[in-house]
C-alpha cells in the first residue's frame, strides 16, 4: 500500500470510531484525540556519550547492574556501634577500637561495648548497624565515648546497601527526557553512553505576501514575520532539530513546492497562515492533494482555522500542522496540539500541563460552544488564594499579551461567561515559554 493510501486508511479507522466526527467543527478534545491516535512514534536511535545526552529522549529502559550504594555505609560523621549496645535508662560508655574512612574500610569486627570512629560514606564495619553523630556524644576522648540514652534507635544514620538503586531494577524508563539529575544517576551506575531517540526534524515556514523577514525593508501594508521566531523558540525548547524555510508567498505552486521540499527532509511540518477560507489560503487544498486532512477547523478561540494531517512525497511522509497566522493563535495552537504530538512523535513522555484552579478577579465574557484560551496574570492574595485577571484585549494578533501574561485561562467548551469571584482553571507558562 502506498504511503498516501496508508495515511487515508488509518485516518478512516479513527473517524469510524468517532460517530460525531465533523472535520468542519471538531472540539478541542476531539482534535487532541485524533492527533493522539494518529501520530506514531519514530523509532530511530543513536548512541551518545553521557555528556551529550542531556535533553534527549531515552530509547530504552535503564536497568541497574549493581547496588548503589554497594555496601551499608554511614550517613554521618560519628561513631559506629552495635544497636544492641544502645543504653537503656542510663548513659553508656563505649571503647574506640578503630577508624573507618570513606574509601578505606575498617578491616576488623567490633565486639560488645566497642565502637569505630567513622566518616560520612564509609562502609559500616562488620557487626555495626548504628551511627551516633559526633555532636550527640556526651563526652569523648581518644579511647572512649559516652552516648546518651533515649537519643537513638538501632539502625539510625545508616544507609542500606541498594537503598538508592537496587540491582536488577529499572531506574529510568524509556521515553524520559534526560535531565541533569538523570546524568548523575547514570554515572553512578558506571554507564558512559546511552541509547537515545534521534532528534525530531521539524520544518516550519510562514505564508503571506505581506510578511517580511528581519533585515528586509518594510513596505507599506507589510509586517515583520514574528511567527517563525516564536516557532523557532518553542521547537528548540522541545529539543527538535529545526529547519527554517522562511516565508512562502501566497501562491498555490509556491506552497506546494515548499511542502514537498519539507516532506523530503522533515518528520513534521508546521506552517503559519493560509489555513482559513480566504482567497489566498491554499494550505487545505494542497494538503488534500499530497495526503490526507484529519480536520481543518476547531471550535476554539483563538485558533479556529487549524489543519492537521499527513502528506507523502516520493515515498516519504511527514505530519503537517497548519496553524493560523495570528501570532497569539500560533502559540496557543502549538501548546495545545502540536506540542503533545511532537513529544509523542519523538517517543517522549510529555511533561504534564496541570490545570490549576484560581478565582477570577473580573467578569470574563464567554459563549458556550467553543473552548477559549485567554491570556492571564496569576497572583497570590494576602490570604493565600490564587487570583487571575486577563491581560486586557484578547485579540489574537496582540502578541504583547503573551509576553505580559504568566498563564492561560482555559474556558471549557460548554462554559458560559465567568463572573468575578467565580473559579476558573489556568495553565501556567512555566516550562512553556
Amino acid at each position: 500500500m502506498s504511503p498516501a493510501n496508508t495515511i487515508h486508511s488509518r485516518l478512516q479507522d479513527i473517524f469510524a470510531a468517532m460517530p460525531d466526527y465533523d472535520p468542519h467543527a471538531v472540539t478541542v478534545e476531539q482534535a487532541q484525540e485524533i492527533i493522539g491516535q494518529f501520530i506514531q512514534p519514530l523509532h530511530i536511535t543513536e548512541q551518545l556519550p553521557l555528556r551529550q545526552a542531556l535533553g534527549r529522549v531515552l530509547a530504552e529502559d535503564i536497568v541497574s547492574a549493581m547496588n548503589v550504594p554497594a555496601h551499608d555505609n554511614s550517613a554521618m560523621d560519628g561513631f559506629a556501634f552495635r544497636g544492641d549496645d544502645l543504653p537503656a535508662g542510663q548513659n553508656k560508655q563505649l571503647r574506640i577500637v578503630g577508624t573507618a574512612l570513606a574509601g578505606r574500610a575498617y578491616p576488623g569486627q567490633t565486639a560488645r561495648d566497642e565502637c569505630i570512629r567513622i566518616t560520612t560514606g564509609a562502609v559500616m564495619p562488620a557487626g555495626c548497624d548504628t551511627v551516633i553523630p559526633q555532636e550527640l556524644i556526651i563526652a569523648g576522648s581518644d579511647t572512649h565515648i559516652t552516648i546518651p540514652h533515649g537519643k537513638l534507635r538501632a539502625g539510625d544514620n545508616r544507609r542500606l546497601k541498594g537503598e538508592d538503586l537496587a540491582m536488577g531494577k529499572t531506574v529510568i524508563s524509556k521515553g524520559r527526557i534526560l535531565k541533569p539529575a538523570d546524568l548523575g544517576l547514570l554515572a553512578s551506575l558506571a554507564i558512559a553512553e546511552v541509547s537515545v531517540q534521534r532528534r525530531l526534524r521539524v520544518a516550519f515556514f510562514s505564508t503571506g505576501d505581506e510578511l517580511r523577514s528581519l533585515g528586509e525593508p518594510l513596505d507599506e501594508g507589510c509586517v515583520y514575520d514574528s511567527n517563525r521566531y516564536t516557532l523557532f523558540g518553542m521547537l528548540t525548547s522541545l529539543g527538535c532539530e529545526v529547519i527554517d524555510m522562511g516565508v512562502v508567498k501566497d501562491r498555490a505552486d509556491a506552497l506546494e513546492t515548499a511542502l514537498c521540499q519539507a516532506c523530503e527532509v522533515a518528520d513534521a511540518i508546521i506552517t503559519s497562515g493560509g489555513v482559513s477560507v480566504g482567497a489566498a489560503d491554499y494550505t487545505r487544498d494542497i494538503m488534500a492533494k499530497l495526503g490526507q486532512i484529519a480536520f481543518w477547523s476547531v471550535a476554539m478561540r483563538p485558533g479556529r482555522p487549524l489543519a492537521f494531517g499527513q502528506i507523502a512525497v516520493n515515498g516519504k511522509s511527514a505530519y503537517l500542522f497548519g496553524l493560523p497566522g495570528n501570532p497569539v493563535a500560533v502559540m496557543v495552537s502549538f501548546y495545545f496540539f502540536a506540542r503533545q504530538a511532537l513529544y509523542r512523535l519523538m517517543g517522549a513522555t510529555a511533561p504534564s500541563l496541570p490545570l490549576i484552579p484560581a478565582i477570577a478577579t473580573e467578569t470574563i465574557r464567554k459563549r458556550s460552544g467553543r473552548t477559549e484560551f485567554q491570556r492571564g496574570i496569576l497572583s497570590n492574595s494576602k490570604n493565600g488564594d490564587l487570583h487571575v485577571s486577563v491581560t486586557g484585549s484578547q485579540g489574537s494578533g496582540i502578541l504583547r499579551s503573551m509576553s505580559e501574561a504568566n498563564c492561560i485561562i482555559v474556558l471549557q467548551h460548554d462554559q458560559d461567561t465567568v463572573l468575578s469571584g467565580e473559579k476558573v482553571h489556568v495553565l501556567l507558562f512555566d516550562g512553556l515559554l
